[in-house]
């Protein structure tokens, strides 16, 4: 019996003790919180995981809006207004961007596999980004700044970014 009670007593202490470990190490120790910072051990693939998850949940399946000639120009002259201080152009990247944790998207650069920007992912799924933000990134939620169109606007013209565009939307985007 005074085997099972001190087992009790034991696990009880370390449910205690690594709540305690992990405060002084918040308060005391030197927790990455500088953009220049590494990360926490597997910060980004947990973020990742859940975002993803989250997104791929509640995002919409299909655009509302047609990828018209008319709607990509407007759709870029957002994407000027709002978005290039921190995603570039295809002629230039941000300098805020490589300031930034995480790391800022160039929206109009190739990544390492070949793809544009974000033009490999679902519309909707840039849809929610857009519309919802991205907590902890500097990503702001355009929901209450853009209209439902606008947010599917800019969304379409991302999609497209791998693609030649109206000459009107490629203009709007040089800076």
């Amino acid at each position: 019996m005074k085997r099972i009670a001190l087992s009790f007593l034991s696990f009880i202490a370390g449910l205690l003790l690594l709540p305690a470990v992990i405060y002084c190490y918040l308060v005391f120790g030197k927790p990455p919180v500088a953009t220049t910072d590494a990360t926490f051990p597997f910060e980004a693939k947990i973020t990742h995981m859940v975002m993803k998850s989250r997104i791929k949940r509640e995002m919409p399946t299909g655009s509302p809006v047609v990828a018209s000639d008319n709607n990509l120009t407007a759709g870029a002259e957002i994407y000027k207004n709002k978005c290039v201080q921190c995603h570039g152009t295809a002629n230039e990247s941000s300098p805020l961007a490589r300031n930034m944790f995480p790391r800022i998207p160039q929206l109009w650069a190739k990544h390492k596999n070949g793809v544009v920007g974000v033009s490999d992912d679902p519309v909707g799924e840039t849809y929610w980004k857009i519309k919802n933000g991205i907590r902890l990134s500097g990503m702001p939620a355009y929901g209450t700044v853009l209209s439902d169109p606008q947010l599917w606007q800019v969304s379409l013209l991302l999609s497209k970014a791998d693609k030649p565009l109206p000459i009107e939307a490629s203009k709007l985007l040089l800076r």
